[in-house]
């Protein structure tokens, strides 16, 4: 940071296992670890750019000069070992350029951009070699693959909003929502709010998309700290994305089979088994006297309904004697 120092710690203890306090004259912009924890880059403001082994504490390679223009650059490892830098040109032109840190003579590639002043800070998903550039003040992220052929940096394509973003964050991919095809997720900062912003492939096919989700870094650390201070090295431990996955409703099939003995009281109680029978009885009567009641009703009904006829034929006999008079 700020006192041009880089400290490593145990946090399980709270050691500070290593402090390179004598490699850097200027402030440092960042710092990056590569893929199996074996060296870390830096970009500083005398404008290099450092590889450093952390343990020999030793700097294995440098380039003076690697954007030429005073404002703070970035620099980036990727997967394939290599090193990914942003900064500006004497022009103050924004840049973006790709190191082998074997041979940091002259770039693989380097890219001019445009002549805006805010810093570009790369984000990278090493799953998929793309690289997410967002410019503080700007109101657009480009995203850009990183290949092995050239112009090696590929241009994709520009994500704008209308707000400038004073700030960026960057979703760690197994947050991403892979029922929506979510590829990035970015946590847009403003002056009052924070707006997330969500990238996605859209697919027609609601399965999960091995192409979108290549097994990624998991939760765990691959090395103890006492075992990476010993000098053992190792990739990220990987996790395939497809746990995670939740089907959707139309596909969500749950059988439930209900026990019918579940609702039977359990009889292996001898009380239980000597009133068992008068418990039979009992409900063998009151059924009895159910149906008893139902057959005298009926048998009520049927005589109001001859009683109403009996009054009904009655009458009618009387009608017909009048008219017969």
């Amino acid at each position: 940071g700020c006192d041009n120092a880089i400290i490593i710690w145990n946090v399980g203890t709270g050691e500070a296992l290593i402090n390179l306090d004598d490699m850097h004259v200027d402030m440092i912009y960042n710092v990056s670890w590569n893929r199996n924890g074996s060296l870390i880059c830096t970009a500083s403001k005398d404008k290099k750019v450092r590889v450093i082994d952390p343990r020999k504490q030793e700097i294995v390679a440098e380039k003076e000069k690697t954007h030429e223009g005073a404002r703070p650059m970035r620099a980036i490892f990727l997967a394939d070992g290599n090193i990914f830098t942003t900064g500006f040109s004497r022009m103050s032109e924004r840049q973006l350029a790709l190191w082998n840190p074997k041979n940091m003579e002259e770039p693989i590639a380097l890219h001019e951009m445009d002549t805006s002043n805010g810093v570009l800070l790369p984000f990278y998903d090493p799953d998929t070699n793309i690289i997410y550039l967002c410019g503080k003040g700007d109101s657009s992220i480009r995203y850009f693959e990183i290949t092995d052929e050239s112009p090696y940096v590929h241009y994709l394509n520009t994500f704008s909003s209308k707000e400038p973003q004073r700030g960026m964050g960057f979703m760690p991919k197994r947050g991403l929502d892979v029922n929506k095809c979510e590829i990035a997720r970015f946590f847009k900062l403003h002056e009052r709010k924070c707006e997330p912003i969500i990238m996605t492939v859209p697919r027609k096919s609601d399965l999960f998309q091995d192409d979108l989700y290549p097994d990624t870094a998991g939760p765990e650390a691959a090395l103890e700290a006492e075992e990476w201070f010993e000098g053992k090295n190792a990739d990220p431990l990987l996790i395939s994305l497809k746990h995670g996955y939740i089907p959707g409703k139309n596909r969500d099939l749950k059988v439930v089979k209900k026990n019918i003995l579940d609702n039977k009281p359990a009889a292996n109680k001898k009380s239980d088994l000597i009133n068992a029978p008068k418990k039979a009885a009992d409900a063998s009567n009151t059924q009895n006297e159910a149906k008893l009641d139902e057959i005298l009703k009926e048998l009520k009904s049927i005589k109001d309904t001859i009683t109403n006829q009996d009054e009904r034929i009655s009458k009618l006999e009387q009608q017909m004697a009048k008219i017969a008079d």
